[in-house]
C-alpha cells in the first residue's frame, strides 16, 4: 500500500486501521468470525485512484476521502434496502472462483517479491547472498508453517500440545525466521519491514484529511469511482460472508450481512477522514479465522480415502477481539518490527494463499486434471456426474478464473478498475451454465453444500 500510494498510506495507517476497525467489527458485527484486512483488489484500486489524482493534480488523500464518503453513503443504502438479499444468486460456482482468485492473489504477490529481490540483487551486486538467504526465509516460513498446522493427526506429544503447535505454527514460523535472519545479520543483510520508530503517518502529516483542499468539480465527480469502489466492498464482503456461513461449517448463529456491510461502510467513512485505508472482509484469513476455531474429524469415504470435516465452529467475538488488540499493541513496538525481514512475510502470505485452497471444491476438481483416472477420490460428486461433465464445469470456472486474474494483472488501469463488474458478471454466467448442464448434475457439482454422509447420500 505503501509503495501504490507514494508512502501516504504506509505500514502505520495499516495497522492502525486493522487495530480500530477490527475492534469496532468484532464488537459491533453480526458475523464476528469474519477478519477485516486490506485485500489485493481495493490495493489495486487505492492505486489506480492515487494515479488518477497524481495525472489531474489532486490531493490524493483529500479525493481519497470524497470517494470513501461517497462509498460509504452507498453501502448503508445497499445495507438499508435489503440489498444484500441478491446473494443468493451467487452459488457454490462463484463463491469457488473468488476465493480462489483471492488465495492466487496472496500467492502470487509472494512469488513476485521473491523474484524482484533475485532482479535488484543480480542488477545492483555481484553477490546474491541476500537473495538466496531471502528464498530460504521464505520458504522455510512456508515449509515451517505447513509442518506445524498438520501436526494436529501427529502421534507425537500430547493433546494440547499438537493443538498449540497447529494453532500458531505461521506465528511460530514467522518467529522462528527471523530469529535466523537476526542471527545471520553480520554475515548478510535482507530487507526488512519499513516501518517509523514512533506512531506517527508513514509521511509525517497529519491524522486528520482536510477533504476541502479538492475543488467542487471533484467532489462530486469522486461519485464515478465510488459506485464501483462500493460494488467491490459489497462483493468481497457478502461473498466472503456467504464463505464463512457455508453450511459446511455447521454454524449455529444466523447471518448478518446487512447489519455487517453497513458496519464497513461506516467504517470505510471514518477511515477515508483520517487518510487509513479501507478495510473489508479479507477472505484467506476469515477461513483461516473458522478453521482455526473449527473442531474437525478425518472420515474416511467410499474407496478409502480420507477427509477432514468439519464438526462444530466455536462460534465468538473473543478471538476477533482479541486478535485486533494485539494488533494494536503492536504499534507500541514498531521498532521491533523493523526486524522482521520482509522475506518471512512473503513467506506467511505464500502459506496463507496455499491453505485457503484446502477444502475448495473447484480446486480439488482441478487437481483431476493430473491425476491417474484410476486414482480418483470417492467424492460425490465423481460418483452422481460422468468425469466428462465435471471436466467441463471445471473448465467454464477456470476460463472465468483466467479472466478475473488477466483483468486484476492488466496493466490497462482503467480495466483494473473495472475489476468488481466482471465479478459481478459471474452471476450471468451461472445462469447460463445451468443452460449448458443438467439440473441434475448442477446439484451435485453446484451444491450449497457436501453431503454429511456420503455412503447414504450415494445409497439413496
Amino acid at each position: 500500500m505503501g509503495v501504490a500510494t507514494g508512502g501516504q498510506i504506509g505500514v502505520v495507517e495499516m495497522l492502525v486501521a486493522s487495530a480500530a476497525c477490527g475492534i469496532v467489527y468484532a464488537l459491533c458485527s453480526g458475523q464476528p468470525l469474519i477478519i477485516l484486512g486490506g485485500v489485493g483488489p481495493l490495493l489495486v484500486f487505492t492505486g489506480i485512484l492515487y494515479r488518477m489524482s497524481a495525472d489531474m493534480q489532486l490531493p490524493f488523500l483529500s479525493t481519497y476521502a470524497w470517494v470513501g464518503f461517497w462509498t460509504a453513503l452507498i453501502l448503508l443504502i445497499l445495507s438499508a434496502t435489503d440489498a444484500s438479499c441478491l446473494m443468493r444468486y451467487f452459488t457454490r460456482f462463484t463463491d469457488e472462483i473468488f476465493s480462489v482468485l483471492m488465495s492466487l492473489i496472496f500467492i502470487y504477490e509472494a512469488i513476485r517479491a521473491v523474484v524482484l529481490l533475485f532482479r535488484t540483487s543480480f542488477a545492483d551486486s555481484p553477490h546474491h547472498d541476500a537473495a538466496f538467504l531471502s528464498l530460504l526465509l521464505a520458504l522455510g516460513t512456508f515449509y515451517v508453517g505447513m509442518m506445524l498446522s498438520q501436526f494436529r493427526r501427529s502421534k507425537y506429544l500430547v493433546h494440547w500440545m499438537r493443538e498449540f503447535l497447529a494453532d500458531f505454527g505461521p506465528m511460530l514460523a514467522l518467529a522462528a525466521m527471523t530469529l535466523t535472519a537476526w542471527w545471520l545479520r553480520s554475515e548478510v543483510a535482507v530487507n526488512t519491514l519499513q516501518a517509523p520508530g514512533s506512531i506517527q503517518t508513514s509521511s509525517g502529516r497529519a491524522w486528520l484529511v482536510d477533504p476541502f483542499e479538492t475543488p467542487v468539480w471533484a467532489r462530486w465527480a469522486a461519485l464515478g469511482p465510488a459506485i464501483l469502489a462500493a460494488v467491490l466492498v459489497y462483493l468481497t464482503q457478502n461473498i466472503t460472508g456467504r464463505l464463512v456461513n457455508s453450511p459446511d461449517h455447521k454454524l449455529q448463529k444466523a447471518p448478518a450481512y446487512h447489519l455487517d456491510l453497513a458496519v464497513v461502510g461506516i467504517l470505510i467513512g471514518v477511515c477515508s477522514l483520517f487518510g487509513l485505508p479501507w478495510l473489508v472482509a479479507a477472505t484467506v484469513r476469515s477461513l483461516a479465522h473458522v478453521r482455526g476455531l473449527a473442531e474437525t474429524e478425518e472420515v474416511v469415504v467410499p474407496g478409502g480415502d480420507t477427509r477432514e470435516r468439519i464438526l462444530h465452529v466455536q462460534e465468538n467475538r473473543v478471538t476477533g477481539l482479541a486478535i485486533h488488540v494485539l494488533i494494536a499493541l503492536s504499534l507500541l513496538a514498531l521498532p521491533l518490527l523493523k526486524v522482521v525481514p520482509m522475506a518471512v512475510l512473503y513467506g506467511v502470505f505464500f502459506y496463507m494463499g496455499v491453505v485457503s485452497l484446502t477444502g475448495n471444491q473447484f480446486f480439488e476438481r482441478l487437481t483431476l486434471w493430473l491425476t491417474d483416472p484410476g486414482l480418483y477420490p470417492r467424492t460425490h460428486y465423481l460418483r452422481q456426474a460422468p468425469t466428462g461433465v465435471i471436466h467441463r464445469f471445471t473448465l467454464v470456472q477456470m476460463a472465468c478464473l483466467v479472466v478475473l486474474c488477466g483483468i486484476t494483472l492488466s496493466p490497462n488501469s482503467s480495466l483494473r478498475l473495472s475489476f468488481p463488474l466482471f465479478i459481478a458478471l459471474l452471476v450471468p454466467v451461472r445462469l447460463l451454465v445451468g443452460r449448458i448442464f443438467s439440473a441434475e448434475h448442477l446439484v451435485s457439482l453446484d451444491a450449497e453444500e457436501t453431503p454429511d454422509e456420503e455412503e447414504t447420500h450415494w445409497s439413496g
